[in-house]
């Protein structure tokens, strides 16, 4: 049920990336696509536990069974990488928004059509 809410999400971000003329639009869209796929990579490492009292830490090991161990455990790959996602994602938005606001002080426009206007 959750899946096709991330792929809503990516595609609203890709439509605003694709459709909209704005600078800023433009990555505010791809910051909803981020997120989007950020929101899918952590819902992939979720497992629904059966009870709250049979969910253990994935760091401390103190079952027989190994097996069992990884059955009620939560995966802490995606988070990792999610984590990683986030702080790159922060800085190509930085890298992103400082190229606007440099493309606005040059144009005295945010949008892309104007600018290509005024280039000549």
């Amino acid at each position: 049920m959750v899946f096709p809410l991330c792929f809503a999400l990516f595609v609203v971000g890709l439509y605003c990336v694709l459709a909209k003329r704005n600078t800023v639009k433009i990555v505010i869209g791809l910051a909803v696509m981020e997120y989007a796929t950020n929101l899918f990579f952590i819902l992939l490492g979720y497992r629904k536990q059966p009870r709250l009292a049979d969910v253990q830490a994935p760091i401390r090991v103190s079952v027989a069974n190994l097996d069992d161990f990884f059955f009620k455990a939560v995966d802490p790959l995606p988070q990792a990488l999610v984590l990683t996602s986030i702080v790159i994602g922060v800085g190509v938005t930085a890298l992103a928004l400082a190229l606007c606001i440099r493309l606005y002080q040059r144009y005295g426009t945010f949008d892309i059509d104007e600018m290509r206007r005024l280039k000549g």
